[in-house]
């Protein structure tokens, strides 16, 4: 298994074999969810109104997808808000686009109020996870680190890469995120083991080889330390979640 290919090819959604076997919506607001607007950007490409499976609310065409635009935005709002987004920011932000939305006279309008309003929401939560981090060289170490959770990253590493010395990187970095350079990759790791859990077809096992654990009783370990269960039952309870989280919006 080449794991740089396996790993990057999951973090771009480029095959479908990667997809989520669940409802492909869910990926979607987990993406806005986590800040990364390259990746909203992506998803967005697809119309809300192109968009298949949507049920019939109301017998206007327009009014139909005004309704599920809105269902949507109150989605986006909660997920959003569940990832660290102020509340009142959430909910500001949603009763203007669905507002927006109210006005809108066309399904091409719509669409790219839905496009907006990702965004936004993305960025908004882009600027909530680094709005702490304001050296070069840290923001280099973090999107270094993102492109190659599928190695074994150390300090020293991360030093050559920015051309810093090890000790100053190390207090620069923890000054800056809050935890050690080791500890913030640990999270990034088991963050993505998260995802792959949630949205892939990947085992435990096999998550463990691509995000370069020791073996799987390692990442077990870890990942209950950090998450406080299992992969596996982590997997199961969020599917319920998920479950949920569908049936409020029937």
């Amino acid at each position: 298994m080449k794991k740089e290919f396996v790993y990057k090819e999951f973090l771009r959604k480029e095959e479908n074999i990667l997809r989520a076997p669940y409802n492909p919506e869910l990926e979607f607001y987990a993406v806005i969810k986590s800040g990364d607007i390259k990746k909203t950007r992506a998803l967005c490409e697809e119309p809300l109104t192109k968009k298949k499976g949507l049920g019939v609310l109301s017998h206007n065409p327009l009014q139909n997808m005004r309704y599920h635009f809105a269902i949507t935005i109150a989605l986006i709002a909660r997920y959003c808000i569940e990832g660290g987004m102020d509340v009142s920011t959430s909910y500001a932000l949603s009763d203007f686009y669905i507002q927006k939305a109210d006005v809108c006279n066309s399904l091409d309008e719509l669409d790219y109020l839905h496009q907006k309003a990702a965004l936004e929401y993305a960025t908004h939560m882009h600027k909530l996870r680094k709005h702490k981090i304001s050296s070069i060289h840290i923001v280099k170490c973090i999107e270094y680190i993102q492109d190659n959770l599928h190695t074994r990253i150390t300090i020293d590493e991360l030093a050559e890469y920015v051309e810093l010395n090890r000790s100053y990187l190390s207090k620069l970095f923890k000054k800056e995120t809050g935890v050690s350079a080791s500890e913030y990759i640990k999270q990034l790791k088991i963050d993505a083991a998260k995802n792959m859990l949630i949205y892939s077809n990947f085992t435990p096992s096999e998550i463990a080889c691509i995000l370069a654990f020791a073996d799987q009783s390692h990442f077990t370990e870890v990942f209950r330390q950090m998450v406080g269960v299992t992969p596996k039952k982590y997997q199961s309870m969020h599917l319920r979640e998920i479950s949920l989280k569908q049936k409020d919006f029937l």
